[in-house]
């Protein structure tokens, strides 16, 4: 008989303001000047960690665990690996350390501009995420796996499908149509879902939250880098489709060199899933996140010329 297994340790609490300006002190002034030091203030996003703005320039991540401080630790080291092929949307890490014993802290430049659920991209925003998705293709999947990034098989696209038009049922008729799902014939969902091409480092979370978008409409910034894995990277395009809208993403991976097949994949991975995610929170009775949730769904149902023109009993698109 298998004992037990050790339940999970607690996260560490929040901790007082006066423990971050403390660190924040210790960092950035040096600790016998006088006055306060820089202004820290919570984030509203913490995005697994206790987040804080430090002054204008800079923003602080404390990771309230030990499996956290884990994927920090690695996601600094990711970034540092990713950052020559993807240009400077990757923020920079200025220090690093422990903020309590084994819990680990990082302060980062903070990368100037809005959330892209904020501020819309542009056609020039639309070349940097293709500038974006063409470097994560060329990082090295073997120094990545080096790093601790881990493998993560492609989903089915025809199991969630099934998962999402059951959801689509429990939507109230004036959320969504769930005749918008014959748009994607199962056989099709079938097609979509083979993988031909190689894993490619998938950054995973580029949701309109982890992009940074200055006031002209360029990606400045992609933050969040923790849930790197080594997949599919259709997942990143449905990522775009819910954070940008389906065209401009269609649009990105497309001058990325990316054909109509994982461009299609994407698009339904993403609507498959801001349509069970809605869903999920309407049954939870949470309204909290529910105005971001309708224009998640929103943008990634909207409709593109690939879907109407692409023919799925073809042969493979060599770009899968």
């Amino acid at each position: 008989m298998n004992p037990t297994p050790p339940p999970a340790p607690e996260p560490e609490p929040a901790p007082a303001p006066d423990t971050v300006r403390r660190l924040v002190r210790s960092l950035l002034t040096d600790a016998a000047a006088p006055g306060p030091g820089p202004e820290v203030r919570p984030v509203r996003e913490q995005g697994g960690h206790f987040t804080w703005w430090v002054g204008r320039r800079h923003v602080l991540r404390l990771a309230p665990d030990r499996e956290a401080t884990l994927r920090q630790r690695r996601e600094l080291r990711l970034r540092d690996l990713v950052r020559p092929l993807v240009g400077g949307a990757v923020p920079v890490s200025v220090a690093r350390g422990e903020w309590a014993p084994g819990l680990g802290y990082t302060l980062d430049t903070k990368v100037p501009g809005v959330s892209g659920e904020e501020h819309a991209v542009s056609a020039l925003g639309e070349a940097d995420l293709a500038e974006l998705l063409t470097g994560l293709r060329e990082v090295p999947v073997r120094q990545a796996e080096t790093l601790g990034v881990p493998r993560t098989p492609p989903r089915s696209l025809e199991a969630l499908r099934a998962t999402a038009v059951r959801a689509a049922g429990r939507l109230p008729a004036e959320e969504f149509d769930p005749a918008r799902f014959d748009q994607l014939a199962a056989p099709a969902a079938v097609q979509l879902g083979a993988q031909t091409g190689a894993p490619v480092l998938v950054h995973h979370h580029l949701l309109g939250e982890h992009l940074v978008v200055s006031p002209d409409g360029r990606v400045r910034g992609v933050l969040d880098w923790t849930g790197a894995v080594i997949g599919d990277p259709a997942e990143d395009i449905a990522g775009l489709a819910v954070a940008v809208g389906a065209p401009a993403a269609v649009r990105a991976a497309t001058l990325a060199g990316y054909g109509a097949r994982p461009c299609l994949r994407g698009l339904w991975l993403a609507r498959c899933d801001t349509v069970v995610r809605l869903a999920a929170r309407l049954h939870a009775g949470d309204t909290g996140r529910l105005p971001l949730l309708e224009a998640q769904l929103r943008r990634a149902w909207e409709s593109i010329l690939l879907e109407r023109v692409t023919d799925l009993r073809d042969g493979p698109d060599p770009a899968l």
